[in-house]
């Protein structure tokens, strides 16, 4: 049993989501003025159902509650507000997936307050029931069992950070020198994800994680590098 189980999300499956959440939306009878995707998670698919639901206007909002992958914050936050006119207008506001529920409610309650729209609607492609505290008005699947979704706009990032997490909480493994071999054995056992399964993002994370100084190369193995 993986500690935090991931699932790797495709391209396709993302297209496929936000046109099967685009046509639910479509079918309520709701048309949507502006749609407004909560940064980062939400551009994709909300540029995506701004294609489906041929809506011109897009906007971007940035509620962050997930410090890094898996990791969340207290409290969701959002990040760098501001106002325009939405009188007269029918918003709809698109995230990736809703866990805690945080940030997709903070932008919404920003939105009617600070817009003046005439109508919100809320929608994600994911809705995790059992731990999220805010249901969408609209979303396309229902997860039961907590997962990461790995989408593939954070793929790069994610990976860096389950790394690292694998050098700085696994007691097996911190303060040595660990193989690469060794290394994707732990990640396949820490997140139920073969390293192979990320493609070049697996090498470009290794990669990546020495040049910052989080890691060093020592005998053609990884060590968490001290100060």
């Amino acid at each position: 049993m993986a500690r935090v189980p991931v699932k790797i999300v495709s391209w396709d499956e993302i297209v496929d989501w936000s046109r099967g959440l685009a046509f639910k939306i479509k079918e309520s009878g709701f048309k949507p003025d502006l749609v407004v995707a909560v940064s980062r998670g939400g551009f994709v698919p909300a540029r995506l159902i701004c294609d489906f639901l041929d809506v011109t206007d897009l906007l971007s909002v940035q509620s962050q509650h997930w410090v890094e992958a898996a990791k969340a914050a207290e409290k969701a936050i959002l990040r760098h507000p501001y106002k325009i006119d939405a009188s007269g207008m029918k918003v709809l506001i698109v995230d990736d997936i809703v866990d805690t529920g945080d940030t997709l409610k903070l932008a919404r309650d920003f939105v009617e307050k600070e817009w003046s729209p005439d109508e919100v609607r809320t929608a994600a492609l994911q809705w995790i029931s059992p731990v999220a505290k805010f249901k969408p008005d609209y979303y396309y699947i229902e997860v039961k069992e907590w997962t990461w979704f790995q989408y593939p706009w954070t793929r790069l990032e994610d990976t860096m950070q389950f790394i690292k997490r694998i050098f700085t909480e696994d007691e097996r493994v911190k303060s040595r020198t660990v193989s690469e071999a060794e290394l994707k054995n732990l990640f396949a056992e820490w997140y139920g994800v073969k390293p192979e399964d990320l493609g070049f993002y697996w090498d470009l994370a290794l990669k990546a994680l020495v040049e910052k100084g989080v890691l060093e190369l020592v005998d053609e193995g990884y060590r968490l590098k001290t100060k």
